[in-house]
């Protein structure tokens, strides 16, 4: 039995337009923007699922609705057999939840001051809470910021410090909502290892939504892509990357100057000093193929065969469905 069960969401906000001049003080014009239509999906306990789409594609808002934040204007969303917005107060106690532009810790008070305070409102049993902190603190290397104010923590400490608040109550579902925004890479680094590390260890089911895709390239088991509210994929990682782009790039350093590389099949992307960069597609012609023609030719020091970068592909994912943001 799925664990969270999504049908035919939909989300309609009815917003007011400023007109010019006077005209707006006594005659408010709205119109109806729709923020998801008709989506659908499922998870398994235990899943980690990515949630990836340009800015305005509906992702925080299908967030918001599973986690009881916001009531959606029709269609069926049932998590772990509760409805999350009818059922709050019992719905959150099931669920973490991290939003990376929000903070659920008091800014004024030090980090152990606030995990005290959500123990409380969670009601955890006291030796519960202590062994659970102490994992915690341990797996996200807390211990000299428990004394520190919010306010004096950096991004990726105080994400850290989220992270952690987020599972004090052992929650079997955790909702991440740009984790790693504005994060530099060590903190980038250490949030995704957490994350997994949580994952597959602890079976805690996981939605993630982020514009970082080096972060659903190393996390995401499955991908759901949405777009203008839609749903427009949903299938794994390798199978999204494999429809959107089959093309393979290849990096040749010269023992002189690059030259000018010609071979059917292959398209020149960047030609710079000693190195040249290929892009080639291995149905058109395959990978041993195209190496040995340019070995045969030219004096080769260094030649290497990578997948296209991953922001690529989700860029030509979005171009191919009309996705992308105006």
């Amino acid at each position: 039995m799925s664990q969270i069960v999504v049908e035919g969401l939909a989300k309609t906000y009815r917003i007011a337009e400023r007109q010019p001049g006077l005209l707006s003080m006594v005659r408010r014009r709205w119109r109806e923007v729709e923020a998801l239509k008709d989506v659908s999906f499922s998870l398994q306990r235990g899943e980690l699922l990515g949630f990836i789409g340009p800015n305005g594609a509906g992702k925080s808002t299908t967030i918001k609705i599973l986690s009881g934040i916001l009531r959606p204007t029709s269609g069926k969303v049932v998590v772990e057999g509760r409805v999350p917005y009818n059922d709050r107060i019992a719905h959150v106690a099931r669920i973490g939840a991290v939003f990376g532009q929000r903070s659920q810790l008091w800014w004024d008070l030090p980090v152990i001051d606030g995990f005290d305070l959500l123990r409380d409102i969670y009601r955890v049993e006291p030796a519960a809470y202590i062994r659970t902190l102490d994992e915690l603190v341990a797996m996200l290397r807390l211990e000299r910021i428990l004394d520190q104010p919010v306010r004096q923590l950096s991004l990726g400490q105080r994400m850290r410090a989220e992270l952690a608040a987020a599972l004090l109550h052992a929650p079997p579902i955790l909702f991440l909502d740009e984790p790693t925004i504005g994060l530099d890479a060590p903190s980038k680094l250490a949030v995704r290892e957490f994350v997994k590390k949580l994952n597959r260890e602890r079976g805690v089911t996981v939605l993630l939504t982020t514009h970082d895709m080096h972060d659903i390239e190393a996390l995401a088991q499955r991908v759901i892509v949405i777009g203008h509210g839609r749903v427009l994929a949903d299938q794994s990682f390798d199978a999204l990357r494999a429809g959107a782009l089959a093309d393979r790039r290849l990096l040749v350093d010269f023992a002189g100057e690059a030259p000018d590389v010609s071979i059917d099949g292959a398209q020149l992307l960047r030609r710079e000093g000693r190195s040249v960069e290929l892009a080639f597609d291995p149905r058109v012609i395959s990978a041993p193929a195209l190496i040995a023609r340019i070995a045969a030719e030219h004096a080769v020091e260094d030649i290497r065969v990578e997948q296209p970068a991953i922001e690529e592909v989700i860029a030509r994912f979005y171009h191919l469905h009309g996705a992308a943001e105006a």
